[in-house]
């Protein structure tokens, strides 16, 4: 536990955000202007290369793979390395790659193949450095759940600004002047969120079992969270968020064209609406929310939201109307984010937080491939507008059964007989 938090929690006196936090927080809003404007240059440059919808598919596939083929042993590693380190380590490793891509670019050898590996090689980094970042967190921050609240919501609102905002505007204009002109800027900016990183202060290194290998690590971290009704009841909700969701962005496009009768230019703004409500989610209402209802209230809350934003915005045919149903949802799904984060890291002790966070991210991420399909074959079977009566329908049952599973008694208890090993 912070030694700061730890004497301001026996004085009374309500904890403060140490200082190293704002290096962490300007860290990770770099690290996140990367991933943006590289998230925007891949598929740029993949199209430049090939017109084939299944190449660039596969690009996007690429960058998320690792979280579902690697995931659970790198939160076993995690687990295992000096968090700080892991972290600095990936963002060098990302803008090594960002560098080496440069210079392929140069001589020419930048095609399809090496672009796949690149876009997969980076999500390690990112995964690793993700993975690392939730279990340095509570160390830092002692574990104090409204800490934990305030520094995530934080963290998510510089993300969305950063990765969702100002990320993919950056890399597209830096990619228009010169097609490796992003990497390079990405990898400078990778640099120096590893610069950050390095004046942290060190947190200790988790003890492990000896003799015990990598894998059986990442066994016991994915059965605690299987095990424990409130970690399943958090890791539950986004995986079934990421299957309506997935079933919804399937066809955003098409329903927003089609259906709601938008522009390439209101497209764009549908999407800043969500990016909007996000924002405000994660750094507005998070907090008041959970004071005045409890974490397991608002979470609660924040899921029948979702379902029934979702609902309002199938439904729709004003794209006004469905702006401002995105834009809700966004923000409800942004809160529920910050919330369930924050009580994870308050709850799961130390030793397994690089574990829990990788199982959770997996079962979380599992989904929603298995929801694009849905919602592609809904839409083609049933109209467009089908995919979000289901994801609605799908968000709200998940809402009831989950209920019990994250209720404020349920937080309440895990809380008061959390371990801190």
């Amino acid at each position: 536990m912070s030694v700061m938090v730890r004497v301001l929690r026996r004085s009374g006196a309500a904890p403060k955000m140490p200082p190293a936090f704002a290096r962490l927080w300007g860290a990770a809003t770099v690290s996140a202007l990367g991933d943006g404007a590289y998230a925007a240059a891949l598929p740029l440059f993949a199209v430049a290369l090939s017109k084939d919808p299944v190449v660039i598919s596969l690009v996007s596939v690429a960058m998320v793979l690792p979280h579902l083929v690697v995931g659970l042993v790198a939160g076993a590693l995690v687990d295992r390395w000096d968090r700080r380190r892991t972290m600095w380590v990936a963002d060098l490793w990302q803008a090594l790659l960002l560098a080496l891509a440069v210079v392929a670019g140069a001589v020419g050898a930048l095609g399809i193949p090496a672009l796949l590996a690149l876009a997969f090689l980076l999500g390690v980094g990112e995964l690793f450095f993700d993975v690392a970042s939730q279990a340095y967190l509570p160390d830092l921050l002692g574990r104090d759940q409204t800490l934990l609240r305030r520094a995530n919501g934080r963290l998510r609102g510089a993300s969305t600004a950063a990765g969702q905002f100002a990320g993919p505007p950056v890399g597209s204009f830096l990619f228009s002047l010169a097609r490796t002109m992003p990497f390079l800027v990405d990898a400078v900016s990778f640099v120096a969120s590893a610069l950050l990183i390095r004046t942290l202060p060190p947190a200790p290194v988790p003890e492990r079992v000896e003799g015990r290998g990598v894998w059986a690590d990442a066994r016991e971290g994915f059965g605690y969270v299987v095990r424990d009704r409130l970690l399943l009841g958090l890791a539950l909700r986004p995986a079934v968020g990421n299957l309506a969701f997935g079933a919804v962005g399937a066809v955003l496009v098409l329903f927003a064209q089609d259906t709601l009768g938008l522009s390439a230019v209101g497209y764009g703004f549908l999407l800043a609406a969500d990016a909007v409500g996000g924002l405000l989610g994660a750094m507005v209402v998070a907090g008041p929310l959970e004071k005045l209802l409890g974490t397991g209230t608002a979470l609660t809350l924040t899921a029948v939201v979702e379902g029934a934003s979702i609902l309002v915005f199938g439904l729709a045919g004003n794209p006004w109307l469905a702006g401002a149903m995105f834009a809700l949802c966004g923000c409800a799904m942004a809160t529920t984010m910050v919330l369930g984060w924050s009580l994870r890291q308050a709850i799961v002790p130390g030793r397994l937080m690089g574990r829990v966070a990788a199982a959770s991210r997996l079962v979380a991420l599992s989904a929603g491939p298995l929801g694009a399909l849905l919602g592609g074959w809904l839409a083609s079977a049933a109209g467009l507008r089908t995919p979000y009566f289901a994801a609605a329908a799908v968000l709200l049952t998940m809402t009831v059964v989950t209920m019990s599973m994250t209720s404020n008694a349920t937080v309440k208890a895990a809380l008061e007989s959390r371990v801190d090993g």
